[in-house]
């Protein structure tokens, strides 16, 4: 065979499993669908951030403090915290396990409880298991709902953009675990 001829059946393959790919519908569970349409993905994924400080298995550890700490105690200004927490499809801890959310988050701000989060969100179940987003941005963590930019994603989230939007379900404020669900759109 001609080398024009491979080629032209190779580009008529393609272009008939195309249209198939492109009107995809993937769901997982309760906690997320993406709608594939000719051009982009639009996924939401509803789960929850489980972030332990505590107890004998934290899921977040201090690795960097201020020098001072006694300038920055009411808002913890300097500290650098590394975390590998658990994400669940519903606020109980002990619900489904759907991925986790690793990377680090500081006290970014000196006048109010403010982090700059960096943290990479994979996922380990259903149709997005092995992909991930990345989520880099302020959380005023005291404000009832945070919204944080998507800057990328690997997997099925490759080249994603789009938000989180937080919310905080529970905080001890004696041992600073906490529980946040998040609301996630993501393009790709």
């Amino acid at each position: 065979m001609s080398k024009q001829l491979v080629l032209l059946m190779m580009m008529m393959v393609t272009i008939s499993v195309t249209p198939a790919i492109q009107c995809m519908e993937l769901r997982a569970g309760n906690w997320g669908v993406s709608v594939k349409s000719e051009k982009e993905t639009v996924t939401n994924l509803q789960f929850y951030f489980h972030d332990t400080l505590s107890g004998q298995n934290p899921s977040a550890i201090q690795v960097a403090q201020p020098l001072d700490k006694n300038k920055s105690t009411l808002t913890m200004f300097g500290s650098i915290m590394m975390a590998d927490d658990p994400l669940t499809e519903t606020s109980d801890p002990k619900s489904k396990l759907v991925g986790r959310a690793q990377g680090l988050y500081g006290s970014s701000c000196q006048r109010e409880i403010g982090l700059l989060m960096a943290l990479s969100f994979s996922f380990t179940d259903g149709p997005y298991n092995g992909s991930s987003f990345a989520l880099m941005g302020k959380n005023s963590a005291m404000s009832p709902v945070r919204e944080m930019p998507i800057v990328g994603g690997t997997g099925l989230f490759r080249m994603a953009r789009g938000y989180a939007l937080a919310h905080t379900v529970w905080f001890d404020p004696t041992t600073g675990d906490a529980t946040v669900g998040y609301n996630v759109t993501l393009v790709h």
